[in-house]
């Protein structure tokens, strides 16, 4: 007698409604799987990952606070069975290089067919990672570069390199938490992340480097 499949469960992370609305009516006809959360921040994401540990969290990149990269490093760290299919709009470097870094398992365009995004995600659960062709191709001009050429600050995010910026000012936490209009955890968790992106042990340092490589205004 044959057995039923076992459904595949998602989570969806996106901070536009419509865009978790059209995603969840299109996965909801598709055979063995199911949408069991949607989250419109990548701090509810995390939240939700951890509730739900989903076979899938297809997370978009651009959102406030939390973005899409630090939502999947953090999805990885307490859901590491969990499988992050990026769905985005961009395409540029310094998203796409460490969000895959951070654990991303598969990288989609927002243009992609409503059937790509569901075989997607059934590749993920068989293990087979699925990467947008334009993704693939700036994947591997990057591996046959010398990683000596890239800069340690080349992997700061968008909102880490402005709080680099603030912290090389002079500003302490909560000052930038509310010049960014983000929670002072949010701060501290750039912080961190930023420390150690660049190798350097304090905020006197990651100043230091910031003014001798000309990312302090």
């Amino acid at each position: 007698m044959e057995t039923e499949e076992e459904l595949i469960t998602v989570l969806l992370v996106d901070d536009h409604e419509m865009v978790r609305i059209g995603l969840a009516a299109v996965l909801d006809t598709e055979d063995g799987i199911e949408v069991v959360g949607e989250a419109s921040s990548g701090e509810e994401g995390v939240r939700l990952a951890q509730q739900y540990n989903p076979d899938v969290v297809l997370m978009d990149l651009v959102m406030d606070g939390m973005d899409g990269i630090e939502a999947t490093r953090e999805v990885m760290k307490t859901c590491p069975a969990c499988k992050v299919i990026v769905l985005t709009s961009y395409l540029d470097d310094e998203k796409m290089y460490p969000v895959i870094e951070a654990g991303a398992f598969s990288y989609l365009l927002k243009t992609s067919r409503a059937g790509e995004v569901a075989d997607a995600i059934r590749a993920a659960v068989r293990g087979q990672s699925v990467l947008e062709s334009q993704v693939a191709a700036k994947m591997m001009d990057r591996f046959r570069s010398p990683a000596a050429a890239r800069a340690p600050h080349e992997d700061l995010t968008e909102r880490e390199m402005e709080v680099l910026r603030l912290l090389a000012k002079g500003r302490s936490n909560q000052e930038i938490a509310d010049e960014l209009v983000i929670g002072i955890k949010t701060v501290k968790f750039h912080v961190t992340n930023l420390l150690a992106k660049l190798d350097v042990e304090d905020r006197t340092q990651a100043a230091i480097y910031a003014y001798k490589n000309g990312l302090a205004e």
